[in-house]
């Protein structure tokens, strides 16, 4: 395993370092949050292809989430957030965020998943933030149109923001995550772990990881813990 070097005591702020986790293929696995939702909305079939087209980078996030977001025009906030009740996702997040909560390690949700998923897991686990686009609302009902377009490039910096605001070095993070939409982000922070990862995540990370459950990531986060955390967990 790939140790970080750290120099550095935990911070007065309580943090010595954060864990971004993406969503989409990492903490719902083998698929994303949008093709879960797609399956009610009743364009599954459309978004899977517009899907498989961003991995192989013949189109960008923009014009995926342009058309994911046409198939929720009509449905209800209420509706979505009933649903995501159900969203498949892998073992093991509650006791990794507790796990990161112990040792210093700021939980953070970095993901090109919609608002309301982000929001729904962020609250369900604990995350400390969470980021993603945004689908645009009228009288709690989406209208099929974009509100805020965020790319691969929008959550590197909003790791790195996250990381700032705590006091944490860049050097101090780590990135769990599986594709395309990671790449940024693991060539920004000291520790980048590909979980159960296409090809391209795998070249690029620290180190690649395969499991049913997340916490087989945790032996390798510990390299980020300052030993001083350690001696008292």
């Amino acid at each position: 395993m790939t140790e970080v070097t750290r120099p550095w005591p935990m911070l007065p702020s309580g943090h010595a370092g954060v864990v971004f986790f993406d969503v989409d293929g990492t903490l719902v696995p083998k698929t994303s949050s949008s093709l879960f939702l797609a399956s009610f909305l009743g364009h599954h079939e459309e978004l899977a292809e517009a899907e498989d087209a961003y991995a192989a980078g013949a189109v960008d996030n923009r014009q995926v989430s342009e058309l994911d977001a046409a198939g929720w025009a009509g449905a209800s906030e209420e509706q979505i957030r009933s649903r995501l009740d159900g969203l498949p996702l892998v073992m093991g997040i509650a006791e990794t965020v507790a796990w990161c909560r112990r040792h210093a390690l700021a939980p953070v949700l970095t993901t090109l998943a919609w608002s309301p998923v982000g929001s729904h897991l962020a609250g369900r686990f604990g995350f400390h933030a969470f980021c993603g686009p945004q689908l645009e609302t009228m009288n709690g009902q989406f209208t099929g149109r974009v509100a805020r377009h965020f790319d691969e490039y929008d959550k590197r910096d909003f790791a790195l923001m996250q990381a700032a605001a705590l006091g944490v070095e860049p050097l101090a993070c780590g990135a769990i995550g599986d594709s395309r939409s990671d790449l940024p982000l693991f060539a920004s922070v000291g520790l980048s772990v590909a979980f159960n990862a296409s090809a391209e995540a795998r070249k690029a990370a620290t180190i690649a990881v395969d499991g049913d459950d997340l916490r087989d990531v945790l032996p390798v986060l510990a390299s980020l813990v300052p030993a001083d955390v350690q001696a008292h967990r």
